[in-house]
């Protein structure tokens, strides 16, 4: 069985372990491990008589109730089948300029989405060896881009590092359209996070992208959705297919949307889970970890990450994500989400025992 390019493939995993998916303690996906919550799933079960019926086309609950949460018009929001479908239409317009910039490493789904309309691609290194997780400068690009789009995640998915939103603001005026993935912003309380969500309405070429799966621990229900100009959101509508999330996913939406109980317990939890993983990693000869903001840490290792990959899932049904996909990193980086304190130091444990091995 191949390995696909993303995180969390649990089935190639356990055939190479040798043991159920359920066995694997999975750190390649940067999923909460605190969710679903418990109102996520009073929810969907509460709409399984609605199965029955086709979704509102418009999806006028989840729209309101995302329009109440960023303080925003219903217009200005779309949900999407995951941020894969609306970074699909994004893509088409994208292409459509005379290039668009990435920052690199970069998440693969940008060079899917990039490479279906034939987007010319121009990439600039982040620098990794930036020691502190939030930097306020992105790269003197150099280039006359009016006529450029500019595709960046904040925050910056390998690495975890934040963009701060003032380091941003220049760029929405030098090129023609600026696509922010903030897939992982919401790991950030409010008071530190660094979205451009407030600014849409003054720039109508900026586009938000967002995800709901990663914080609430919803991946298997495939739920984002875009922020922006209500003529691009209408454009894009034209351009997909119809009900394109399902019932239960906005049903659920609509309820994590209002856990604010969950909320403020990840933003408890997160910081000292993530400084135990990143001060046991420091601590293992020939690990460097990369500082992040939010709930995943990049690593460089000093020895294949491919062989450390199989030698964890083999010997101790651990999977972490090899940065293979990731051509500038290669067999010399891995990722860990940050799950619980108890998972992590299972990890910490193997990692010390196979490099003392």
């Amino acid at each position: 069985m191949p390995q696909q390019a993303h995180g969390g493939n649990l089935a190639w995993a356990a055939a190479l372990a040798g043991c159920s998916p359920d066995a694997i303690v999975d750190f390649s996906a940067s999923i909460s491990p605190l969710g679903p919550p418990n109102s996520v799933i009073t929810a969907i079960v509460s709409q399984l008589g609605s199965l029955r019926n086709y979704p509102d086309p418009e999806y006028g609950e989840l729209r309101l109730a995302l329009s109440h949460f960023h303080e925003l018009p219903t217009e200005w929001i779309l949900p999407g089948n995951g941020s894969a479908e609306l970074l699909t239409l994004v893509g088409r317009e994208l292409a459509q300029l005379a290039a668009t910039v990435v920052l690199t490493p970069a998440f693969g789904d940008y060079y899917r989405t990039l490479a279906v309309d034939n987007a010319k691609v121009l990439e600039f290194p982040v620098d990794l060896a930036t020691g502190k997780g939030n930097i306020s400068l992105l790269p003197d690009f150099g280039l006359k881009t009016s006529g450029f789009g500019l595709l960046l995640n904040n925050p910056h998915n390998p690495t975890g590092k934040l963009f701060s939103r003032e380091s941003v603001l220049p760029y929405l005026e030098r090129f023609a359209l600026v696509v922010v993935d903030e897939a992982f912003m919401d790991f950030l309380p409010p008071e530190e996070e660094q979205s451009l969500i407030g600014l849409v309405q003054e720039y109508e070429n900026l586009v938000i992208l967002r995800s709901l799966t990663k914080f609430y621990s919803l991946p298997g229900l495939r739920l984002g959705y875009a922020i922006a100009h209500p003529q691009r959101l209408a454009k894009w509508k034209s351009w997909r297919d119809p009900w394109p999330v399902n019932t239960l996913a906005a049903a659920a939406a609509i309820a994590a949307l209002q856990d604010t109980e969950f909320q403020n317990l990840t933003w408890k939890w997160l910081p000292g889970a993530r400084n135990q993983l990143f001060q046991g990693l420091a601590s293992i000869l020939g690990l460097t970890p990369i500082e992040g903001s939010v709930n995943y840490l990049l690593v460089e290792s000093q020895r294949s990450t491919s062989q450390l990959q199989q030698h964890l899932l083999r010997q101790h049904q651990i999977l972490i994500r090899d940065c293979l996909s990731f051509k500038e990193l290669g067999d010399r980086f891995f990722r860990v989400a940050v799950r619980t304190k108890a998972d992590n130091q299972c990890l910490l444990t193997a990692l010390e025992t196979i490099q003392n091995q």
